[in-house]
Formats: C-alpha cells, structure tokens, sequence
C-alpha cells in the first residue's frame, strides 16, 4: 500500500487525524515519517485497515483465520500492553516526584536542594550518556573485540530515564507529563543490536542536553526532542517499554534504599559480597513476575544484611 493510499484508508475508517490512527494502531510518529518517505506502508498495517474496513476479498485466499491471527499478533500484544502504559507512566513520574521531593527537598522545581546545591538535570543526562557509551566497545585503541555490556547499557537508559522524567516535571505537572510521553511508548524493540547505531543515538541526548542548557535550543521544544529520541535509544538497543518500567521501579527502589542506608554520608556499601548492588537488583527483578515498590525494598533489604 503506498502512503497516499494509506491517508485515504485512515480517514474513510473514521480516524479525523493521523495521530489518531497512531494511537489505535501502536506506532510511533516516527514510523508514519518513514512510511512516508519512502512511499510504502508495512503489509501488517495495510492488512489491518483491510480487515477494519470488512474487505475479506482481499486477503490471500489460502490463508485460515488462524494465519491471519498469527500475522496481526505482534500489533495485538503491543496493543494490548499499550492500555497500561498510562498507568505506568503515572506512577513513574509519581515515585520520581516522591525520590526527588525526599532527597533534594520540596521546591526541587526551582532548580536547588534542600542544602542550596544547584540542580542541572540536563548535566546529568549527559554524563549519564558517556556511562552508557563506556559500556560499549567504542574505544579504537582498547577491547576492540568486546561485546558491549546490553545488561548495564539498560540500566544507564533507566538513569537517563530518571534524569529526563525529573527535568520534564521541573517544566510542568504529572498529567502533563503522562500525555507528552504516552504515545512514544508503543514500540517493538529490535532484536538485533547496531552498537555504532545504538552509539550515536545515544549521543544524540547530550547534544539535546547541551544545545538546551547553552541556550541553543528552546526548553519545551527540547523536552519533545528529549522523549521521541530517548524512546528511539530504548528501541534500538532492545530495550522494550515493559522491562524498562519494571528496571526504573527496580532502580528507583534501589536509590531510595542508598538513601536510607548512608548514601550521602559515604557509609553505603555498593558491593554486596563482591557484587554491585545494581547487579544483585537486576537478579532480584528478575525473579519477580509483577514487580512492587515494597516487596522489592524488602528483598533488597535482606540482600543488604547479607552483604560483606
């Protein structure tokens, strides 16, 4: 089906705008875009609007229910999985609110802690980039046949996520904040890692980062850069929607136990029996199906009372 074709469908389907159609379907922005450069819409997404609009002549004579089942599955699950994504969502923001309102003090917002410290957001993103670039082999003279580290670069994304939700809340409010990011949820990571790829679009977030802080790039319009190209990073380095939120209530629950155990005053222990604490966290999330703040603190917890 070519893109023209495709705009028609939508509208005689009764969709009023593409975003619209972005929303029932499970898309991206980003995927209309590229559809429409080159011309072509995916036989997934064409074979869809056939079966809404009842066209059952054109669908492949040998092909059963099941075949057409099988073939629409992969846009079924993200749909199904997408209806949570709000939720989700809320309560990221809200536990990042919570962990920021106990560790820097009410009136975050304007930019200072409770001790008068200065607080850049947009610095941390990018420093937070070059820990996930270190986890790659990127370096021409060193390990230059290393595999990248995909288990730590998903626990960077997360720090970045963490950092990128505090900087969108000292902009505007959590319900804002949960319609800016919703529809960027819905993607299907790839299964197949490009390191140089995956490398490049990561740097991407720092120059965000720095073209905002310089004054080179409006705030809000930044904050829209920000999201479509953190979500494009999770994409392309295979980490889902799902694993994310389940690593930044993992992450989250983390800091806010170093917290209460001496973080500040340099009396936490960050290796547990001669294993990183985000290390001994990943393993513990793992092994519980529907992840909770609580039940996940209490673990760590008794991990922690263990640790030499």
């Amino acid at each position: 089906m070519i893109y023209k074709d495709f705009k028609e469908s939508i509208k005689n389907l009764g969709f009023l705008t593409i975003e619209d159609f972005i929303k029932y379907a499970g898309v991206t922005s980003d995927d209309i875009l590229s559809w429409e450069t080159k011309n072509e819409v995916p036989y997934t997404i064409s074979l869809l609007l056939h079966i809404l609009k009842g066209e059952k002549e054109v669908l492949p004579t040998n092909w059963g229910l099941q075949s057409i089942v099988e073939e629409c599955l992969p846009l079924a699950t993200l749909l199904e999985e997408a209806s949570s994504f709000p939720h989700k969502l809320e309560e990221m923001f809200l536990l990042q609110k919570k962990l920021n309102d106990s560790t820097n003090g009410k009136n975050w917002e304007l930019g200072v802690n409770k001790f008068g410290k200065e607080i850049n957001w947009l610095r941390c993103i990018h420093m937070e980039v070059s820990e996930l670039i270190e986890s790659t082999p990127w370096k021409h003279w060193k390990n230059i046949n290393s595999d990248p580290d995909m288990n730590n670069i998903h626990v960077e994304l997360v720090d970045i996520w963490h950092f990128l939700m505090s900087y969108i809340l000292q902009e505007t409010n959590v319900p804002k904040a949960v319609s800016l990011v919703n529809t960027h949820c819905i993607y299907e990571a790839s299964q197949d890692i490009d390191v140089k790829a995956m490398v490049k679009e990561a740097e991407k977030l720092s120059y965000i980062a720095l073209a905002i802080d310089t004054g080179n790039m409006p705030s809000f319009s930044g904050i829209e850069r920000f999201i479509d190209q953190f979500f494009r990073c999770c994409k392309i380095s295979g980490l889902s929607f799902t694993w994310l939120q389940k690593l930044y209530i993992g992450k989250n629950c983390l800091n806010q136990f170093r917290q209460d155990n001496g973080y500040k005053e340099g009396s936490y222990k960050k290796m547990w029996n001669h294993i990183e604490d985000n290390v001994v966290m990943v393993s513990l999330l793992e092994k519980i199906e529907n992840i909770s703040f609580e039940e996940l603190y209490n673990n760590l917890k008794i991990e922690y009372s263990l640790a030499k």
